[in-house]
């Protein structure tokens, strides 16, 4: 039963991927659909039309597979050596940096919403306690 779960997730990820291809072909917008698919899925869990019950298997079971799909990235790098005698440095130095600051952005960001969902808590709890009181 869980195997029918995650397959039906998978296709309503898939199905944001298509309608965000089927928009961007339609508006000739020079974002890839792929992204429009996402950027249109954050914003229905944002407004809640799609609870994230509803892709947290599915999304789940594609992230465990991620790290495959660089793999082919990967062994094409190798192929082109000159990438790696001339300008190889600058490349690793580039890359290292970006990843550390993409970290470092990602755990602000993270860090930020934490803080925003516990002052949400505590709103909510000192709500209780003012209309429990009266």
């Amino acid at each position: 039963m869980k195997i029918i779960r995650i397959i039906l997730q998978i296709i309503i990820l898939f199905a944001f991927s298509f309608i965000g291809g089927a928009v961007q072909q339609l508006f000739h917008l020079p974002i890839p659909g792929s992204i429009i698919g996402l950027i249109l899925l954050i914003i229905c869990l944002s407004v809640k039309i799609i609870p994230a019950k509803m892709i947290e298997d599915g999304a789940g079971f594609l992230l465990s597979f991620l790290p495959l799909l660089f793999i082919p990235a990967m062994t094409g790098v190798i192929n082109y050596p000159s990438l790696f005698s001339a300008s190889g440095a600058a490349l690793f130095l580039i890359v290292v940096l970006s990843t550390i600051v993409t970290m470092i952005a990602a755990g602000y960001a993270s860090q930020l919403l934490e803080h925003k969902a516990n002052q949400r808590k505590e709103k909510k709890k000192c709500s209780k306690h003012v209309s429990q009181s009266l």
